[in-house]
């Protein structure tokens, strides 16, 4: 059992801590900006909340966090309650928030500074990955540390793999993000012409996940977007801020992204549709709207 603090108890992170309750057994503090959250994960899962994430990180072996942007992990790690003030020497701090390549690097060295150790470790499997448990987490950092930290990881993935140095967990995360862009907008058209052919959709989708056309986003998504269903997990208005990111890098790293950058107007769309908080998979919402 090992003493760890969760900083951040939003659609994936809440279940995540629990986790580490539930499947590890570990002792937990938890933070959250909306403290009535984490009184309420302390209620349901037991260990202790924190009034900051300085206060959440003091005396642990391991420090967790899971918020939403570069800013949110700037102000809970380098801000004046941030737990980087509070953080023992020879801790780990793992990062599963989405973010950029730069902040984790900057943190990593902020880390070193400090003498504990950092992992960015990005998340794959959206909130049905982190309900059940099965997260495939990709993450950037040294080998000693990544090694003391994958027991605890494990609680909440199916797949926990060390890329690179600090910022490849982040870099991996943004080419599974372009993917996952370009796959649903491919279902997103096949499965619209297909409506349109008057084709017998179960039919259709059924034999060709068969084949060369197979991916999770068709196995788990082509049902609820033919019924025009989008209440299944990673927002649209999330998706926006990880492409964003990408087009970031894209930039500095001189690499084309040309269908995603295009992608990213569609969600636009969307988003204008009223549905930044449908899921992903809403992109068939603007070719099949009347």
């Amino acid at each position: 059992m090992a003493k760890v603090a969760w900083i951040g108890l939003g659609v994936m992170g809440y279940p995540m801590a629990g986790h580490l309750r539930k499947k590890g057994g570990h002792d937990l503090t938890v933070y959250n900006r909306n403290a009535a959250k984490a009184e309420a994960w302390v209620k349901e899962h037991g260990g202790r909340s924190a009034p900051t994430p300085a206060e959440a990180a003091k005396d642990q072996d391991f420090v967790f966090c899971c918020v939403g942007n570069d800013r949110d992990v700037r102000d809970v790690t380098l801000g004046p309650k941030g737990a980087f003030q509070a953080v023992r020497k020879g801790a780990v701090f793992i990062d599963n928030t989405t973010a950029s390549a730069n902040i984790a690097r900057e943190l990593s060295s902020a880390a070193a500074d400090r003498g504990f150790e950092f992992l960015d470790a990005p998340v794959s499997g959206g909130q049905a990955g982190a309900q059940n448990g099965v997260l495939t987490v990709m993450v950037g950092g040294s080998q000693a540390p990544f090694d003391k930290a994958k027991p605890v990881i494990d609680n909440y993935a199916r797949m926990v793999t060390l890329i690179g140095p600090s910022g490849s967990g982040q870099l991996t995360k943004m080419v599974n993000q372009a993917i996952v862009a370009v796959t649903v907008q491919g279902v997103s058209e096949g499965l619209a012409f297909a409506q349109k052919a008057g084709l017998d959709i179960p039919k259709v989708m059924e034999t060709i996940s068969k084949g060369a056309a197979q991916s999770w986003q068709m196995d788990n998504r082509w049902k609820t977007m033919n019924e025009g269903k989008f209440d299944f997990g990673f927002a649209v208005d999330w998706m926006r801020k990880d492409l964003a990111i990408i087009m970031d890098e894209a930039k500095r790293n001189g690499s084309k992204m040309d269908v995603a950058a295009l992608i990213d107007t569609y969600y636009a769309e969307v988003q204008r549709m009223g549905g930044g908080r449908w899921d992903t998979s809403a992109l068939i919402a603007r070719l099949t709207k009347t």
